[in-house]
């Protein structure tokens, strides 16, 4: 069990608070965070202002001090990283969950922690950078990693993937009942250096909803989180181990409050969504509070015991993130706030809320294959088997126990090697998949979407007893089609990709047809054309590019022509299969 770790970040005074003419009122000495009241009086009693404190104090994991570069406690990115970041990446390694959030008021710092800027990185861009270099520095060849990102903004209470084009935010969040909720249709991408996740990160970002409020010229107008799946894999004194990690990476959009953010419009319908998620991240944090501290009092008053209700799927966020706050995780809360004292109330609100999440106890698990721990538990079995044969060596006379352990034993060894085998082979396999970077896998609860960026030809099999998918996809340049049976040539034709443009070229007198028609000459490709290979192959060949584009113009043609198109294609798939069936 581990409680959630919680740190506490004041960043600088900004223009506007300046111009407001603040003065500061938060102080860190260690791990304490103190805020002081500037209505109150400094020499008031204590007891003639029942209830109310000039200065509140809260004590926590961390107590970061970023307000002016110049003092000694001043903490700088690198700091936060070296503190947070590195417990982050020793839970992958370890094989554990992790999840590290920010939250706060709009324009606190939060974006500057998790994501920071070019110059100067945040969490977010260290920890996945820092994944890399543990992985080189680790210097084992037997050792494999395999390492897929996701990245989601949840804006209005919907869910919008931030990796593919479409700005739609129509995702919609189910929940397996093994691994917990999820998002269906989002695109998992295979990264094999920090480069590819910077690409996709930037990529992300920049389609981020964001908007200028009175508060915050960049003010982020979702939640957004990015995930890591980190899977490792390696034989350790010939037994199998793999380990999956998932690491969320939160960064909030700030609470605010319409009089001082300027908000209208959609600007106050986005605050108010907001408001709503993160008031119910807040009744999560105090439920699940109050279980933890529930569960350390072993005798509660008599009577008094009651069932508590977490109301994760009152918001999206929170049911998203229902693992990490509650359940199989080692997660973080980063607070950040504003050191000015007309933020007083936003700013003791997060200082609250913050030291309300101390008390939440997760049970972080190693995630282990199962057939891993099938494997484990197998030889334990083998190991006393061997020893129950060993302790009836004394007796020459070999008996009907000591053949039914032998018949036990052989049976255990069996089906060890039989496991073992499966999966060295399922992730040799697995391992070459996930190596073509042109390849982005969906996951739609227990269906994996393929999308392919390259143009690609899908084999269309009539065997009854195929199980496997073939696809066939082409770089830019030539590429020869070599494909199986008794009427296809050695090199029976070539498929040519230059400029967006494929096209088919049959060798010779080579037999190829395109819809049906025999073909001698190059022709150019068409998104959905179907295309026979000799009298036994036949594909359908994919433009991603080209379906994007008549997507757009079917949106804009009149339903009769969608209709007329719709038969056409109907009629000339009929005909295909007529002539190859």
């Amino acid at each position: 069990m581990a409680s959630v770790k919680v740190a506490v970040r004041v960043r600088p005074i900004n223009q506007r608070e300046v111009n407001l003419g603040s003065t500061c009122i938060i102080s860190v000495e260690g791990n304490k965070t103190s805020i002081t009241n500037l209505k109150i009086p400094a020499g008031l009693a204590a007891g003639r202002d029942i209830g109310r404190e000039r200065v509140k104090s809260f004590t926590y994991d961390y107590s970061y001090w970023s307000v002016n570069s110049n003092d000694d406690h001043f903490a700088s990115q690198e700091l936060v990283h070296s503190h947070l970041g590195t417990d982050v990446l020793k839970a992958a390694f370890e094989g554990y969950n992790a999840c590290i959030f920010a939250y706060g008021q709009t324009g606190s710092g939060k974006s500057y922690t998790m994501m920071g800027e070019e110059h100067c990185p945040g969490l977010i861009p260290r920890i996945c950078e820092g994944l890399y270099q543990r992985i080189q520095a680790q210097d084992d060849e037997a050792v494999s990693y395999r390492t897929e990102v996701s990245y989601l903004e949840i804006y209005c209470e919907r869910v919008r993937d931030l990796l593919r084009d479409s700005k739609d935010h129509n995702l919609k969040v189910r929940e397996h009942p093994r691994d917990g909720p999820y998002v269906q249709n989002l695109s998992t991408h295979l990264v094999s250096d920090y480069k590819d996740i910077k690409t996709l990160m930037d990529k992300g970002n920049n389609q981020r909803t964001t908007a200028s409020t009175n508060m915050n010229n960049v003010s982020s107008r979702s939640h957004a989180i990015f995930t890591i799946r980190f899977t490792q894999a390696k034989f350790n004194a010939d037994m199998p181990s793999e380990t999956v990690s998932k690491i969320n990476l939160v960064d909030l959009a700030g609470s605010e409050r319409a009089n001082s953010t300027g908000a209208t419009g959609e600007r106050l319908k986005e605050g108010a969504n907001i408001n709503k998620s993160l008031v119910t991240l807040g009744n999560v944090i105090s439920a699940l509070a109050d279980v933890s501290l529930a569960s350390n009092n072993p005798k509660p008053t008599r009577g008094k015991r009651k069932s508590l209700f977490i109301p994760y799927r009152d918001s999206v966020l929170t049911w998203l993130l229902k693992d990490s706050l509650g359940g199989n995780s080692k997660t973080i809360m980063v607070a950040a706030i504003s050191p000015a004292d007309v933020n007083y109330g936003e700013t003791l609100s997060t200082l609250r809320y913050a030291n309300r999440a101390k008390d939440i106890i997760n049970k972080p698990t190693i995630n282990e294959d199962p057939n891993i721990k099938l494997i484990r538990e197998l030889r334990s079995e083998i190991a006393q088997l061997k020893k129950r044969l060993g302790d009836m060596g004394g007796d020459n006379s070999v008996g009907e126990k000591e053949i039914a352990v032998v018949d036990k034993l052989h049976e255990s060894e069996a089906r060890v090697k039989l496991l073992t085998e499966e999966w060295a082979t399922k992730w040799k396999d697995a391992q070459k998949l996930m190596q073509d970077k042109n390849l982005a896998l969906r996951s739609d609860g227990n269906i994996i979407m393929v999308d392919i960026e390259l143009p690609h030809l899908i084999a269309i099999d009539n065997d009854m007893l195929s199980t496997g998918l073939k696809i066939y996809h082409n770089t830019e340049g030539k590429t020869s089609v070599a494909l199986s049976g008794h009427d296809v040539e050695e090199f029976h034709c070539y498929l040519t990709s230059a400029e967006g443009k494929v096209w088919l070229d049959p060798c010779g007198k080579a037999l190829c047809a395109v819809n049906g028609k025999v073909i001698e000459e190059p022709i150019q490709l068409k998104q959905g054309c179907l295309v026979s290979v000799g009298k036994t192959n036949l594909f359908r060949f994919n433009h991603p590019a080209d379906a994007q584009r008549m997507r757009l113009e079917m949106k804009s043609s009149s339903l009769s022509d969608l209709s007329n198109l719709k038969s056409k294609e109907n009629l000339l798939g009929i005909n295909i299969f007529q002539t190859y069936g």
